[in-house]
């Protein structure tokens, strides 16, 4: 494990007699063939971070292994991301690297900065991250990436003392196309799933109580919404009923906008029917899109669906029809 004799049992020393490591077949190999690894600027500032902690030659090794397709398998939780890594050995190598999600409260902090500027939720619900968010992040007291090596818990059942391994490496690396694929795996690495998010910034977006602050009790005359505590004397929040289960909710869309409005018979108000309750702006906002949008939002499907490569090669078929 790292920390004991860990895991590039193969670097040299003692392990050197292990040779050459093990063939894999369908492992899970870094399209990058040369160069650096990484093409988003979420995968390369990562990368970046990881590399300004000179680590030396170990990350070289993994490159390698990343390459070579040694990574077995890899998946990401919250909090924990998780690999099988092949070396020498008849034994392929457990390799995990933690870094504390976010606590639900930060997270909450962090949702209502984003639902509050319509551009940050375009460009997410369009499966995208604007590099803006590593400054909005931080300021919110989140920061995306690790800001030393300390904050990582990197652990390895090979026999190396190194931290990281050569295995730990292939696995941050491999990591790092992970997150080229699907940027919500960097989030969700933080303590926040795609799904759960998307869903949060929506309802935060039509202004529908979300977290602890939306409580909901049920009497006997249908349900109650009480959004968020306030003082006993402050005035109620206008709300309206959606038609089930009794329960209210606030107004939303164009709703939300004329609430405040006196009511008028139509016949009064011919003449601006038509017109939009709020000003429009003079030109609509304009969010430049790739051909793999769709990619971006669906996710990486599951791996006995096409195996490891499939996202890639569906990526190049849309740039090569999108032209």
């Amino acid at each position: 494990m790292s920390g004991q004799p860990e895991g590039g049992g193969e670097t040299g020393g003692r392990f050197a007699d292990y040779g050459r490591p093990r063939r894999v077949d369908g492992g899970l190999r870094a399209r990058s063939t040369r160069g650096a690894i990484g093409r988003s600027w979420w995968s390369r500032r990562f990368l970046e971070v990881l590399e300004s902690f000179a680590l030396g030659t170990r990350l070289t090794r993994g490159r390698s292994y990343a390459r070579a397709g040694q990574v077995i398998s890899l998946d990401v939780t919250p909090g924990t991301v998780t690999a099988v890594v092949q070396g020498s050995r008849a034994q392929p190598y457990e390799v995990s690297i933690a870094l504390p999600p976010f606590p639900p409260e930060l997270w909450s902090r962090v949702e209502a900065e984003l639902a509050a500027q319509a551009f940050f939720s375009a460009r997410l619900l369009a499966g995208d991250l604007p590099p803006e968010l590593e400054e909005m992040f931080a300021a919110a007291g989140a920061p995306l990436f690790p800001g030393g090596v300390a904050e990582l818990r990197q652990r390895c059942s090979c026999p190396d003392f190194a931290v990281p391994c050569k295995h730990l490496a292939a696995t941050f690396y491999l990591l790092a196309e992970a997150f080229d694929a699907d940027p919500f795996q960097l989030l969700h690495w933080r303590g926040r799933g795609r799904a759960e998010l998307l869903d949060r910034l929506r309802a935060l977006r039509a202004g529908e109580p979300t977290g602890p602050a939306a409580v909901r009790a049920d009497g006997p005359g249908g349900g109650l919404s009480t959004i968020g505590h306030g003082d006993a004397g402050d005035a109620p929040s206008t709300v309206e009923s959606d038609g089930r289960d009794g329960v209210d909710v606030p107004p939303v869309g164009a709703a939300r906008a004329l609430a405040g409005l006196p009511p008028a018979p139509l016949a009064e108000a011919v003449d601006r029917f038509w017109l939009p309750p709020v000003p429009l702006p003079d030109r609509p906002p304009s969010l430049a899109t790739g051909p793999d949008l769709l990619l971006r939002q669906l996710g990486a499907p599951a791996p006995a669906i096409g195996g490891p490569g499939l996202v890639e090669r569906l990526r190049r078929a849309y740039r090569l029809l999108g032209r």
